[in-house]
């Protein structure tokens, strides 16, 4: 694939996904509503970080420190959560 389609590919993505995840927002699944916009959101997040931010391409190291905020993310939501979830 060239350059431009591919970006145009992707482009379409995003906005598919988008709409998918406006039209769940209608939906009444209860967490379930969270559980798939989070994903959904992972998914475009992915592929704005592998196509625009061109990670796809790069060596491991590079990825390796592009995905390093999300370790220390999920440590401080995890720390939230514990103190939260066990509070007294």
């Amino acid at each position: 694939m060239g350059g431009r389609r591919t970006y145009m590919l992707i482009w379409a993505a995003l906005l598919l996904l988008t709409a998918v995840t406006l039209g769940i927002s209608f939906l009444h699944l209860g967490v379930g509503n969270a559980v798939i916009a989070l994903s959904l959101a992972s998914v475009k997040a992915a592929l704005v970080g592998l196509y625009f931010m061109h990670l796809r391409r790069e060596s491991a190291l590079v990825r390796a420190f592009a995905l390093a905020p999300l370790l220390f993310l999920a440590l401080i939501i995890l720390g939230t959560l514990s103190d939260t979830l066990f509070r007294k």
